[in-house]
């Protein structure tokens, strides 16, 4: 199984390793096309952004899939049947705390799936939500402020919260475009986070069997706790 991260954006060079272990698994199992479930909270519980990831996992030639789309509004709860059968999982983008209550009671589901060969695909909030530690928002630490605030996710306070459980660190998304990193950095020297990983738009963290790997179009930044203070590095992806 695969864990694909991605921090936004629609770079085909983040999504063609998960199309192609999704299609690779249906081929194992004698089917022409995989069978993906695309889930999205979206306010107006509008497809357009399930159609425009759909897009960047076929686009250039890519086998095509056979999509179930699953859309609900900001205050819905999705199905955790919904997962049942499939060859792969996406999870999409948009307010990070509505796609964690809307999923969380499927998060089992899901988890159970992944550690089964079920490869998953987290599109900036549903990367955030993958790991143990899920930060969900937040702009501040206490007054402080931390982040700029139009990343917040309508949240004060930074709020870390128990996530799907696929990776064991934290997630950030966007980080060069948003300016996300200060609120990675911020957390793991308040003690919210023992540490955690930053994605680039167009870019993915691909975590499976070989261990830690990278494509796209942009970087990933390390940030851990050490005993001389916080310490941030960065991983550009392979293109």
């Amino acid at each position: 199984m695969g864990v694909h991260l991605v921090g936004g954006g629609f770079g085909r060079a983040a999504y063609a390793p998960f199309t192609a272990e999704a299609t690779a698994l249906a081929a194992a199992a004698g089917r022409e096309r995989p069978s993906v479930v695309v889930v999205t909270v979206r306010e107006d519980a509008s497809t357009k952004h399930a159609g425009d990831l759909l897009d960047a996992l076929t686009a250039d030639g890519a086998t095509p899939i056979d999509a179930t789309v699953v859309t609900v509004g900001l205050s819905d709860v999705v199905d955790p049947g919904v997962f049942d059968g499939v060859d792969a999982i996406v999870i999409g983008g948009g307010l990070t705390p509505a796609y964690h209550s809307a999923l969380e009671a499927g998060y089992d589901v899901i988890r159970t799936a992944v550690q089964g060969g079920t490869p998953y695909l987290g599109f900036s909030a549903g990367a955030m939500i993958a790991a143990e530690r899920a930060i969900l928002g937040g702009w501040r630490i206490g007054e402080v402020a931390i982040a700029p605030e139009e990343t917040a996710e309508d949240l004060d306070e930074i709020t870390v919260v128990s996530g799907i459980g696929l990776v064991d660190v934290a997630i950030d998304v966007h980080v060069a475009q948003w300016g996300t990193l200060s609120r990675l950095i911020a957390a793991t020297e308040a003690g919210a986070i023992d540490g955690g990983l930053g994605i680039d738009e167009s870019t993915v963290l691909i975590a499976d069997a070989e261990g830690l790997r990278i494509a796209g179009e942009g970087s990933v930044w390390r940030v851990f706790a050490g005993s001389e203070g916080v310490t941030v590095s960065s991983d550009r992806a392979a293109l």
